[in-house]
């Protein structure tokens, strides 16, 4: 699989440098088409009555709204007339209870969807549906990226994050172009079942499956020392000076991680590198 299709979502002004920037270095890195979709969000709920409220108002915040995906898709236009990737810029209004709608509407069409970190000081409350729509409705993976990372063309150390779920496969399959390019990838299992199949080679199936496809994983196996898995997993980036992780997104339903935490969410909050998701 290769990515001709890489679709950005822009919702930010503060963001939309870092991540236009990633977007366009990826989408040079495999001559793919990027698309980037700049979004103005409407915060009103239309089919709720809010006292004092008529139509002027609402009408204003459209206006708003509108104004600022003008502006969003100006600075898109401007910055990637200064790359080499081919690329298209859309804009439009959603409101904040379908802009997940809409991002899935289009990220159907793309090989891989690029957005930034969703979560973290300044972050509207709009990026976790963002990123939502892709991954669920739109069923395409999804690179989350910092603003603090450097765009790079291709990682040098990945980190695959391995409990054999279906999630965590999905993603290493759609990853297969990113790590058949890296230097090193390592397959991180964190306590392993003590029963079933694969209990005596954690992680030997997956490495066998990469191998055939030219990645040379090595398996690293540990204990869970620290409460949550994604510290356990981030505290091995950090040793391994890894530049990107792969891993499957939402095991549990989004419900359950966003009032109890997850996996998943406590990585994105918490992440320093690029985090390759796919669900």
């Amino acid at each position: 699989m290769y990515y001709k299709s890489i679709l950005t979502v822009v919702t930010d002004r503060d963001l939309a440098a870092s991540t236009l920037a990633h977007a366009a270095t990826v989408a040079e890195s495999y001559n793919a088409h990027l698309d980037a979709l700049c979004f103005g969000v409407d915060r009103t709920q239309t089919g709720y009555y809010y006292a004092g409220a008529n139509a002027m108002v609402l009408q204003e915040t459209l206006t708003r709204a509108t104004k600022e995906a003008e502006a969003l898709a100006a600075i898109a236009r401007e910055q990637l007339g200064k790359s080499a990737a081919l690329w298209g810029v859309d804009h439009g209004v959603a409101q904040l209870a379908d802009i997940g709608r809409h991002v899935a509407a289009r990220a159907r069409f793309s090989d891989l969807v690029v957005l930034p970190q969703p979560y973290g000081k300044g972050r509207g409350v709009e990026m976790e549906p963002v990123v939502e729509g892709a991954l669920f409705e739109g069923q395409v993976p999804v690179l989350i990226v910092p603003d603090s990372v450097e765009p790079a063309t291709m990682p040098r150390q990945v980190v695959i994050g391995w409990n054999e779920s279906n999630e965590a496969l999905r993603a290493v399959r759609a990853a297969i172009p990113l790590l058949a390019k890296a230097e090193s990838v390592h397959v991180v299992v964190i306590d392993p079942p003590r029963h079933g199949p694969n209990r005596s080679d954690p992680g030997g199936m997956l490495s066998e499956f990469l191998a055939r496809h030219g990645v040379k994983a090595e398996i690293d196996v540990l204990a869970k020392t620290l409460p949550r898995v994604s510290d356990v997993m981030m505290r091995h980036v950090e040793d391994l000076d890894a530049d990107m992780v792969v891993m499957g997104a939402y095991g549990h339903s989004r419900f359950r991680e966003a009032i109890l935490g997850g996996a998943t969410r406590n990585m994105l909050e918490q992440t320093k590198v690029s985090v390759f998701m796919a669900h």
